[in-house]
Parts: C-alpha cells; sequence; structure tokens
C-alpha cells in the first residue's frame, strides 16, 4: 500500500512539474486549469497524509513557473505569489467566513476580472517606467523591460501626480482575441507554429530576444495592484489606491466592483459567467480581494498564497457532439493536419462545426473511434479543441481512427522527422495542395504582392495547366494567346496581371527568400538571413553550423535551409527565377553613416518612396537616434510622406500642425 502512495505521490509530483514547466516556460497549455488544479489537490491531500513521500520540488511548493535561462533576473521585493482558486459557489463563501472570523467582522471586496494573461510587475521611479519583470518563479522573474516599453498602453512617463518616487504596480499583460486570430492565421499561412489561445501567445511574445519583433505584436495591459513602502499612510483601501493609479494614467479594467458582501460577490460572479464571452479578450474567472488594506496585512499569507484574496475560476465551457469524419489537410510545406468534422453543437456563443486534432499521437492519445461522442471545449475561449471521448457512448464495432501513413491527396507515404508530431507529404511537385499552396504564398501581400494575380486566379492557372511551379508565372507574358480565353479574365486584367509580375522583380532579397516557402522560414527569419548573408549565393555557401550562428535562426531552422538549397529540383527554380530578374542580393544603396543627428526626435513614415522602402527608411532614423512613432499626435515632431500617402494623415497631420517632409528632406536632415 505505502508502495503504491509513494509512486502516485511521484507521478503527480513529475506530471504536475512538467505542466508548470510547459506553461509558464514554453508558453504551452496542456492541460485545462481545472484539470490541472484537481490533480494538484489530490497530491496535496496525499502529501498531508504521508509527508514522509513529499518530494523537495514538489508543485505544491511552488508560486509560479520557472525562469528562463534567455534574460538577466531580478528578485522581487514583493513576492510575486499565486491565488488560491475555488470553483464553486460554497467555497467562495467558506472563504468569506475565513475572513470573518480571522477580523471579526463583515468586510468589503474588491472583485476584478481574472485575465487569462501574463503576470508583470512594473517599477517606476520618480514616474518613470525603470524595470518590468515577469513572475519567474514567485521569488525572482525574467527582467523584460525593453520589451514591455512596446506595449501601448503602459505609461513610460506618468501624468503628473501625488505618487510615491517608487513604488511597484502589477498586472496582466494580454492579446485581445482579433488580434490572435489574425496573427495566428499568418503564422499558419507561414507553416510557422501558431499557438493554442491568446495568453500562450502573448508570454511567447515577451519572451522573445528581439524587442522590435515585440512591437509588431499588439499587446495590451491591465494594472491592477500597487506595491510601495507606507502604502497604507497614502490609501486605506485597495479601491482607493486603483482609483488613483487610474488618475495617474494606468490603464485599469473598466469592469471592477466594489462589493459591500459575499452576496454582491457572487453576483458579480453571476454577471461575468454569462457576459465574458462578450468581451474582446479572455478572461478565466473573477478575483476578490479584502478591500481595506489594514484588514489584508492581518490576514496575511500561507507560502503561496495571500489569505486575504482568492479567485473563483470559471469551467471552460464543453459540450458534447458527433465526430462525423477525420479529414486531412495538406499545407504548402506537406505538413499533414488532422481535422475533426463534428456535428455542429453551440460553444460558447458559436457554432463550432470542425476542431483540430493537431498531429497522429493526438488521435492516439483519444483513442477515438468512428461515430464517438466527443468532448469538445475553446482553447483560450477561442479555437475549437477535442478534449476527450465519451466512451459510454460509443457505438457498438465502432472502427479505430487510424491515421493514414500516405497521402490523402496524392497516395505518396508520409514521412515524420525525427524529434516531429507532425508527419509531411514529401511529394512537392506532384502533390496539388502544396503546389498550390506554394503560388499561393509566392504572390502573397507580404511576400511579391503581385498585384491582378490572386489565389482563384492560380487555382485556375494551375487547373489549366498553364503554371505548376513558381518559375512558371514569369513565362505567362508568353502565353497571352491562351489567357485571353480564359472565362471572366479580360484584356485589362491581363495587362493589370503582367504589370503586376513585372514590378515583383523589384522586390528586394528578403521578400524573395520569404517567398520561397522554405520550412520553418517566415518573415522574421528571411529578414535576419538576408541581411546577415547578403546574397542567395552566400546563402547556399554556408554550412548548417554557420546559419545556425544567426541570431534566432537555431539548428532546427538551419538544417531545413541548408536541406532546400541543396535539393537539385530546387536549384533548378531558383536558377529559373534568377534569370527572370527577381533579386537574390541585397543592392546596397547609398551610405548614410549611422550617426545621432535625429536624437530626440519622432517621427512617422506614410506612403511609397523612391529609393528607400519603408522598412529601409525606418532602420535608417532608428540608427540616427530617432524614434517612431505608430500614429499622429502631439508628440509627433515629422511626418515623412512618399507617393500614396493617405489624405486623413494628411489632413490630420495638417490639422496638428507637425512637419510634413519628403524622403530627401530627411537625408538632407541626416547629412547635416
Amino acid at each position: 500500500m505505502s508502495r503504491d502512495i509513494q509512486e502516485k505521490i511521484a507521478q503527480l509530483t513529475q506530471e504536475l512539474n512538467e505542466y508548470n514547466y510547459q506553461y509558464y516556460v514554453l508558453a504551452n497549455s496542456v492541460i485545462s486549469d481545472y484539470d490541472f488544479d484537481i490533480k494538484l489537490k489530490e497530491l496535496e491531500t496525499l502529501e498531508k497524509q504521508f509527508p514522509e513521500y513529499k518530494d523537495p520540488n514538489s508543485p505544491t511548493a511552488k508560486i509560479g513557473g520557472d525562469i528562463t535561462s534567455k534574460f538577466e533576473t531580478a528578485r522581487h521585493r514583493w513576492p510575486m505569489l499565486s491565488l488560491s482558486n475555488t470553483y464553486n459557489e460554497q467555497e467562495l463563501r467558506d472563504f468569506d467566513e475565513r475572513v470573518q472570523k480571522a477580523i471579526g467582522t463583515q468586510v468589503q471586496y474588491v472583485c476584478e476580472l481574472k485575465f487569462d494573461g501574463l503576470s508583470i510587475s512594473l517599477t517606476y521611479e520618480h514616474g518613470k517606467l525603470a524595470k518590468a519583470v515577469t513572475r519567474g518563479d514567485g521569488i525572482q522573474g525574467d527582467i523584460v523591460t525593453q520589451n514591455v516599453r512596446t506595449i501601448r498602453n503602459i505609461p513610460h512617463q506618468l501624468k503628473h501626480g501625488s505618487y510615491p518616487d517608487t513604488f511597484e504596480i502589477r498586472g496582466e499583460i494580454f492579446m485581445h482575441k482579433a488580434a490572435f486570430l489574425r496573427l495566428n492565421k499568418e503564422r499558419a499561412e507561414n507553416e510557422e507554429q501558431t499557438y493554442a489561445n491568446p495568453r500562450n501567445f502573448a508570454s511567447g511574445t515577451i519572451k522573445l530576444q528581439d524587442s522590435a519583433e515585440v512591437a509588431k505584436r499588439p499587446l495590451d495591459c491591465f494594472l491592477y495592484f500597487l506595491y510601495a513602502d507606507n502604502r497604507s499612510r497614502i490609501f486605506s483601501s485597495h479601491w482607493e489606491s486603483l482609483m488613483a493609479v487610474r488618475s495617474w494614467g494606468f490603464p485599469i479594467c473598466e469592469h471592477v466592483s466594489l462589493c459591500n458582501n459575499i452576496d454582491e460577490v457572487l453576483d458579480f460572479v453571476h454577471l461575468w459567467d454569462t457576459q465574458r464571452h462578450q468581451l474582446s479578450y479572455d478572461i478565466d474567472g473573477i478575483v476578490v480581494k479584502v478591500n481595506d488594506f489594514a484588514y489584508q496585512e492581518e490576514l496575511g499569507f500561507t507560502a503561496k498564497s495571500p489569505r486575504w484574496a482568492t479567485s473563483f475560476k470559471f469551467k471552460a465551457e464543453r459540450v458534447e457532439t458527433t465526430l462525423k469524419a477525420v479529414t486531412y489537410q495538406i499545407g504548402r510545406t506537406g505538413a499533414v493536419t488532422p481535422v475533426a468534422n463534428l456535428k455542429p453543437v453551440l460553444l460558447a456563443g458559436t457554432t463550432v462545426k470542425r476542431a483540430s486534432l493537431h498531429n497522429a499521437n493526438e488521435i492516439q492519445r483519444l483513442d477515438l473511434h468512428e461515430g464517438d461522442t466527443v468532448y469538445v471545449e475553446k482553447g483560450g475561449e477561442i479555437i475549437p479543441k477535442v478534449m476527450g471521448v465519451n466512451f459510454e457512448k460509443r457505438p457498438e464495432n465502432a472502427a479505430v481512427i487510424v491515421y493514414p501513413t500516405t497521402c490523402p491527396e496524392c497516395g505518396t507515404p508520409l514521412l515524420r522527422q525525427e524529434g516531429e508530431a507532425v508527419h509531411y507529404c514529401p511529394n512537392e511537385y506532384g502533390c496539388r495542395p502544396q503546389i498550390v499552396g506554394k503560388l499561393q504564398h509566392f504572390i502573397g501581400r507580404k511576400m511579391m504582392d503581385i498585384q491582378g494575380l490572386g489565389n482563384e486566379t492560380i487555382e485556375t492557372f494551375y487547373s489549366l495547366g498553364l503554371i505548376s511551379k513558381i518559375s512558371d508565372i514569369y513565362t505567362l507574358k508568353d502565353r497571352k494567346d491562351e489567357l485571353v480565353h480564359i472565362e471572366r479574365f479580360g484584356q485589362k486584367s491581363i495587362e493589370n496581371m503582367l504589370t503586376g509580375i513585372e514590378q515583383s522583380k523589384e522586390k528586394p532579397f528578403e521578400k524573395v527568400l520569404f517567398a520561397l516557402g522554405i520550412r520553418h522560414v517566415g518573415e522574421t527569419v528571411a529578414k535576419k538571413l538576408a541581411a546577415h548573408f547578403k546574397s542567395l549565393q552566400n546563402l547556399q555557401a554556408a554550412s548548417i553550423e554557420e546559419l545556425a550562428a544567426v541570431q534566432d535562426i537555431g539548428i532546427r531552422i538551419a538544417e531545413s535551409i541548408h536541406h532546400y538549397l541543396k535539393q537539385e529540383s530546387h536549384l533548378i527554380e531558383l536558377h529559373k527565377l534568377a534569370e527572370a530578374g527577381l533579386q537574390f542580393e541585397i543592392v546596397e544603396k547609398e551610405v548614410v553613416l549611422a550617426g545621432n543627428g535625429l536624437s530626440g526626435k519622432t517621427f512617422l513614415i506614410s506612403g511609397v518612396f523612391e529609393n528607400y522602402s519603408r522598412e529601409e527608411l525606418t532602420a535608417l532614423i532608428e540608427s540616427h537616434g530617432g524614434k517612431m512613432l505608430s500614429g499622429i499626435s502631439a508628440k509627433l515632431n515629422f511626418l515623412v510622406a512618399g507617393d500614396k500617402m493617405g489624405p486623413s494623415k494628411l489632413v490630420k497631420a495638417e490639422k496638428m500642425k507637425v512637419p510634413i517632409i519628403s524622403e530627401q528632406d530627411l537625408l538632407n536632415m541626416i547629412n547635416t
């Protein structure tokens, strides 16, 4: 018996530590919060009964996750503790009873939405943001100040106000659902890693090494708790401090409530349990805090959490429905993704017909059979996911769902690379979804941006045998006689398309590299490779080690690039594209030496320019000490205007009396 208990404690400890590592370090949710808490409570109960078997590294003693090896760390002056969780009304009333018993009277509570994001601690000195630190292990965390500075609603400098010289304010970094869906879609189209929910995306973003990349992802933040020396002399309550920090310029969620008793708390809980799906961001519960700071100090802390606060966790909405079939999507790089086709069911306010099954491992883990009744949840309230099977409702003699060994589209045997969960179809030039996907990727807006040639036209041209590989696009000018006979494709459309194809030859090397669709080479990786190697010739000559040495590339991406550039079929295609006139090296512009001549000045770029791309002008401004702004405001010093600039920006700049300068004016400013 004791042996079984010891093994159970060891198993739960190992599982929960791995879940913590996946969640806090790798920003990957592999288990629901509810299931995690159930396992944690089971472990806590066993450890209390059999303390001799408790592991020194037990997750019951952990506050949060771990710190990474990528950033410098800082110790929290006030530990960032976790909150205890409640899942039903009685547990919340029990919390209220414990508080009243300890204090000796009824207390007020502040109720706040529990954001599903990444906890952050911000230190301000004399009104200026001095340091931003993640939760880490609760005692110390990663210093991510530069990344946090890119979040637009976090003030760098506070308004005038009666704030302490030094204080700490804590909050949650998150991503709005719409932004998450847009960015995840872009990553899926580029066959880059996608994220299960906005929380993981936000967490993964804030831990990037390149703050310029962080700035491209629209993160937001709500702040909700103040720490300072002698705080209770400045404010008597949490509610009072919240109202004050809002007046200082901090983003405080509008959905907060001061409640006089536990019944009012439960009213707030019930309200948001039903209305949470109407928010533009994710919440997973309600945080309940004793309002009076003196009472908070009297109640104190346990080793893991404050006794004066708790969270009510909403259960993820889960529904049952029937699995109609499993189909398989083939991406442009050959990745095969299984999809569960479901009997339509209403879930979290939307009708769900399909859900991702991720890979063969997931199908095996779920033990899926044909016609199964499955449990479906929305990961992060957005992406439907099959969580399990109701085995009691399984049809008799139901056949096991078996992941295919050959491509469902072309019949080619599938491959699975060591260390990866995804299967691939290697038939790059004979599998329709791959061919069409590569062509559509190549012409995309962020790639070659070929005007007049859209996804539907690519499908049509492929079906008619006009194109089957990227280089065929540049032979269409010689096939005008065939193009004019295509239905709904007139002379004007043909001329616009051919003009767009010709103009694409001017796209810089980094765009061409991205457009080729090399596995694992997204927009950012393509920019770094182009900047480092300068030309395709240099890239081809590089070893795997030399490729991996480039910042943020790594061995997996390096091997993918090296393999692509050594294949005969790719070399033939690259030669044809070079002959067509595509840019396979960086065209060096007139060198303007870096300096600090633009220091203290702010710029906004809009329109199309003659000598430089907008990205190049941005780099030029920043290399000379200037700062880029995202919009026209009182803080803007110069609007750099090119052709095709939107009239609204021009009107707004003139109205606010912002100086409007040309590309040449900017270069003159730098040279002088």
